[in-house]
C-alpha cells in the first residue's frame, strides 16, 4: 500500500497560519432556542431512558459519544517526538473518538496507513478526515489537482468518510469568476469522492469571507456556496476563522455596513457542514483580529449556543463532528486535554 506523501502546498498553508485571533461579534439569538431543563434521573432508570433523554436535549452532552475530534496539526510536534502511537494513546486517554489528519507522516518518517489504521483502532479512534492540497503546479505533488486518484484510494483505505483541503479556491484569484472555475473543479473532486463512498469538503480560513475584487459587493465565501453542488462539495466551518472573518470582513470596501453571522450560514443548510474546527479567542482589540487564540473554554465564542443550534437541526446530533485545534498551542497535549474536558462539560439545558 503506497504511503501519502505531505505535499508542500498544505505545508506552506500550515506555515502561514498565524497566531491571530477570533471575534466573537453578533449572535444569532432568534434563531436559536432555550434547552429544556435536565430531566431528573432515579437509580431505577433505564439505559434507554437515559438515552432518550440525552438526545431530547434533556441533560444530555452537547457533543454526542463518537463525535469529538482533534485535528493533527494542534499536536505536530508530539507526532514528531513520541510520535502517533503516543499522541493517539494520550488523545484516547483525554476521550477524543476521532482524529482529522494534515498529513499522514508529520515528520515522523516512513510509516504506512496500515500501520496508521491499526495504531487507530488500537486506541478505539476513528479517522474522520483529512486535509489534502488543492493544487500545485509539480504534476506529482500528492493535491487534488494533480493526484485525485491516489488521494481517495488512501482515504478509503483509512477508511475515512470524509476527505478535504484546507485550501481555500485561490486558484484563478479573487475574483468571482476565478471562484466560479474552483467550483467547477470542488464538484469535479466531490463527485469522484461520492463515487467511492467519501465526502470532499473545504476548510475556510478568514480570507474566505472577504469580498470579489472585481465585485466588492460579492462575499466570496457566497460565491462558493452557490456554484457548488450540495450533494458533492462539503464544507468544514472553522468557527474561530469565521468570527475572525466576521470582525475582518463586517464592511465593504466603501465602508458600508455588511454584517454576517457564521451560524447563520450552519443553520440554513446544516447537511453541508459535516465537520467543525472548535478554536477559542480572547477578546484583544490591540491585535488586527480583536481576538487571540486560547484553549477552548477559555475564551469568548458562545460554544454552547453554537453547539445548541446545531445540535437542534434535523439530524443535528448524528451528522455533525467537532475537531478541537489550536494553530500554536503553548503546550499541545494540554491544550487537547483541556479543550476536550470543557466540551465534554456542556450539557443540553444546563450551565456545563
Amino acid at each position: 500500500m503506497k504511503r501519502a506523501q505531505d505535499n508542500p502546498e498544505l505545508a506552506e498553508t500550515l506555515r502561514r497560519r498565524r497566531f491571530l485571533g477570533v471575534a466573537a461579534g453578533a449572535t444569532a439569538a432568534g434563531l436559536l432556542g432555550t434547552g429544556t431543563a435536565a430531566a431528573a434521573q432515579t437509580g431505577t432508570t433505564t439505559t434507554a431512558t437515559t438515552t432518550a433523554s440525552a438526545q431530547n436535549g434533556r441533560g444530555g452532552p452537547l457533543v454526542p459519544r463518537g463525535h469529538l475530534g482533534i485535528q493533527l496539526y494542534t499536536l505536530r510536534d508530539q507526532v514528531q517526538s513520541i510520535g502517533f502511537a503516543g499522541v493517539f494513546e494520550e488523545l484516547a486517554r483525554y476521550g477524543y473518538d476521532q482524529v482529522e489528519f494534515a498529513g499522514y507522516t508529520q515528520g515522523t518518517g516512513d510509516i504506512t496507513l496500515k500501520q496508521l489504521g491499526r495504531l487507530m483502532r488500537d486506541n478505539g479512534l476513528r479517522g474522520i478526515g483529512s486535509h489534502v492540497g488543492y493544487y500545485s503546479d509539480d504534476p506529482k505533488a500528492y493535491t487534488f489537482a494533480t493526484n485525485l486518484t491516489q488521494v481517495l484510494d488512501d482515504a478509503e483505505a483509512l477508511g475515512l468518510p470524509h476527505v478535504g483541503t484546507a485550501s481555500g479556491p485561490w486558484r484563478y484569484g479573487s475574483t468571482v469568476d476565478g471562484w466560479k472555475r474552483c467550483a467547477e473543479e470542488f464538484n469535479t473532486y466531490g463527485a469522484a469522492a461520492k463515487a467511492r463512498g467519501l465526502k470532499f469538503y473545504q476548510h475556510n480560513h478568514a480570507e474566505e469571507f472577504s469580498f470579489a475584487t472585481d465585485r466588492p459587493d460579492v462575499r466570496l465565501y457566497d460565491v462558493l456556496l452557490a456554484e457548488t453542488d450540495p450533494e458533492l462539495v462539503h464544507l468544514e466551518m472553522d468557527i474561530y476563522w469565521a468570527y475572525v472573518a466576521q470582525y475582518r470582513f463586517g464592511r465593504k470596501a466603501d465602508g458600508s455596513p455588511a454584517p454576517f453571522e457564521p451560524l447563520n450560514y450552519v443553520l440554513r443548510a446544516p447537511h453541508r457542514y459535516p465537520l467543525f474546527h472548535v478554536k477559542d479567542g480572547e477578546h484583544d482589540e490591540t491585535v488586527p483580529d480583536g481576538y487571540r487564540m486560547v484553549d477552548v473554554g477559555d475564551g469568548d465564542i458562545d460554544y454552547r449556543r453554537f453547539l445548541s443550534a446545531v445540535g437542534k437541526t434535523h439530524g443535528g446530533r448524528r451528522d455533525h463532528h467537532w475537531m478541537v485545534e489550536h494553530d500554536q498551542p503553548a503546550d499541545s497535549l494540554t491544550t487537547a486535554r483541556r479543550s476536550a474536558r470543557y466540551l465534554r462539560s456542556l450539557r443540553c439545558g444546563g450551565r456545563g
